[in-house]
């Protein structure tokens, strides 16, 4: 993994700390975990036709590669402030909006991309809705541009921000 010059990953403190204790667990559970997979692997004899063997060597290289991801992540973290008492939607905030003309209530935090996740209603500030939404404030109206193409928008307005 090549590491580049000014490289940054915006987060909060929330999502710093849940990284800080996930990468704990890769280290201190997962880490050891794989390793004695393979040590049992190993014991069944013929390496070069070992599945057990290939599929622990396998998932040890994916759980070293995200222990360097997020090590890198945790190095070149910017924690951002969440402003409470702004109106202006910023990184950190929680927006409620609705889809016009008679759209359902929708609310989400907006976050720094390593720390995105749509089912825990937190997304990325490179997202869509989110870059239409950043610097904008209650009751306005915004357009989001859709990935099903640059003719295709949905009009939201803003509810709510906290």
């Amino acid at each position: 993994m090549a590491i580049e010059e000014n490289l940054e990953y915006q987060m909060t403190q929330e999502g710093y700390d849940k990284l800080v204790e996930e990468l704990e667990h890769y280290k201190k559970i997962k880490r050891p975990e794989v390793i004695e997979k393979i040590k049992v692997a190993r014991s069944f004899g013929d390496l070069s036709e070992n599945s057990e063997y290939d599929a622990a060597k396998d998932e040890q290289g994916f759980i070293e590669q995200k222990i360097l991801e997020m090590e890198q992540m945790i190095r070149y973290a910017k924690i951002i402030e969440i402003d409470d008492k702004s109106n202006t939607i910023r990184l950190g905030h929680t927006v409620t909006y609705v889809e016009l003309p008679d759209g359902v209530e929708e609310s989400y935090k907006i976050v720094g991309s390593a720390e995105a996740n749509p089912f825990e209603y937190k997304i990325s500030n490179e997202s869509p809705v989110a870059q239409a939404l950043l610097g904008k404030e209650v009751g306005d109206v915004v357009k989001v541009s859709l990935p099903t193409g640059p003719e295709d928008s949905m009009d939201i307005k803003i509810i709510k921000v906290k």
